[in-house]
């Protein structure tokens, strides 16, 4: 037997403590989406020609086992399970035991108990890995510099857990990262400049952390970029003006910071961007008459749905223009300085106070 697929059905109980033995020539394990308790039996790493384990989610608990005798692994899914650390020390070892595995692509370790820290061994990860997940793990403290020798990496996902220290510079290196997730943490420190040499980036969240200083102009340059989640930190700055000409930006949440200055009419150039919120900052000035404006051409482009700057300084009217957003759902400039009518026409007739 190559492969056994028992996914997304309702087993009960534990593994068999022998499994590893019983399938010497299995390639392809998929055991996800059940309700599987217990350990992962030891045993497992005797099937040792295993490409594929797939054992999430489950109920399983215990350790993760070391896996490094499956040399031939490209992907390993042991997410959403109640699966700890070992026992001693705050090292999470099996991690080490993973640079065995020279062909891995996948690590998907994410919504387990696993409460320690990474080490420098994950920079020793096979240069095959593209996909690096561990959020809401209670992972502590500093994410490693070596992170940056992952030279195929393309997502990381270690929101939701408990790093700190400053965001490594090394991940300017890995030019095929395509999405950051770091949010809900508690790093601290500037947002560095080297992510500006990511060209693929797509994706950035560092939302919720303790980060200060400016938003660095070159972010403004990632022609990539599709969601800026820089929300809920201590950044104070202007926004630089090249950020707004980044024309396939679907989403930019920079809210909950003290950011200042006026809002820029090159706004305007978001041409497709659905959700933007610049709340709880320290703007000032007018309201763009052109904010979020899309050309009569452009009316079957995904446009604005939200649009937040409440808790700001913004003063004057709101400009009717506005009024032809044909998708907007969300609208919010409570808390500022602004003055004269609520425009009527368009989606305006239909929202509550």
């Amino acid at each position: 037997m190559n492969m056994m697929e028992l996914s997304a059905n309702q087993f009960l109980g534990l593994l068999p403590s022998t499994i590893g033995l019983s399938l010497p020539n299995l390639e392809e394990l998929y055991l996800g989406d059940n309700r599987l308790t217990g350990v992962i039996p030891c045993s497992i790493t005797n099937a040792s020609i295993l490409t594929i384990l797939n054992m999430g989610p489950n109920v399983l608990t215990g350790a993760v086992p070391n896996f490094g005798n499956l040399r031939l692994l490209k992907r390993l899914l042991i997410e959403e399970n109640n699966l700890t650390g070992e026992s001693s020390g705050l090292e999470l070892r099996f991690f080490s035991s993973l640079t065995n595995c020279r062909y891995l692509e996948l690590i998907e370790v994410s919504l387990n108990q696993l409460n320690g820290i990474l080490t420098a061994s994950i920079g020793s990860f096979s240069i095959s890995l593209q996909v690096f997940r561990t959020f809401g793990c209670h992972i502590k403290a500093a994410i490693p510099d070596e992170i940056g020798n992952l030279s195929s990496l393309a997502d990381l996902y270690s929101d939701s857990n408990q790093l700190t220290g400053f965001i490594p510079r090394t991940l300017g290196k890995l030019r095929c990262l395509q999405r950051i997730y770091l949010e809900y943490n508690k790093l601290d420190g500037f947002i560095p400049a080297e992510l500006c040499q990511l060209s693929n980036l797509g994706d950035l969240y560092q939302s919720n952390n303790m980060l200060y200083g400016s938003i660095s102009t070159c972010l403004g340059e990632l022609k990539s970029f599709r969601r800026l989640y820089l929300d809920s930190n201590q950044l104070e700055s202007t926004v630089p003006l090249n950020l707004w000409n980044l024309k396939d930006l679907l989403e930019v949440n920079l809210s909950s910071n003290s950011l200042r200055g006026s809002l820029s009419s090159e706004i305007k150039n978001l041409k497709v961007v659905n959700q933007l919120d610049l709340s709880q900052n320290q703007f000032t000035g007018d309201i763009p008459s052109s904010a979020g404006s899309i050309p009569e051409s452009l009316g079957n482009i995904r446009s604005l749905e939200s649009f937040d700057l409440s808790y700001n300084n913004f003063s004057g009217l709101i400009p009717k223009s506005l009024e032809t957003l044909n998708y907007l759902k969300y609208f919010d400039v409570s808390h500022n300085r602004l003055e004269g009518e609520i425009p009527v026409g368009g989606h305006f007739a239909n929202f509550t106070a």
